[in-house]
């Protein structure tokens, strides 16, 4: 079940409930009985960690092919100081 995010516009009570897609959204503040919003972020998924690559999930042997192809067409592409610079 997706988590939304609601405000109220009067108190500012913010919180997070679980509802299903088919659910009514919230219209009434828990706390003052006040009108509530949906509160939407920029992204619904986030990405945390060391690193996500086009080629994780690529098998062993393509994936060595796609790198030496991806390298050399990143550095034909870059201007010529970034690429002096990731060359060293």
């Amino acid at each position: 079940m997706p988590t939304y995010q609601y405000a109220c516009t009067e108190c500012g009570h913010a919180f997070d409930q679980f509802q299903s897609f088919s659910d009514a959204s919230l219209t009434e503040c828990p706390e003052c009985g006040g009108k509530l919003r949906k509160v939407f972020s920029a992204a619904g998924v986030v990405f945390k960690g060391s690193g996500f690559y086009r080629t994780d999930s690529r098998s062993g042997s393509s994936s060595t092919s796609s790198t030496t192809s991806t390298t050399s067409s990143s550095s034909t592409s870059s201007p010529a100081p970034a690429t002096s610079g990731s060359s060293d």
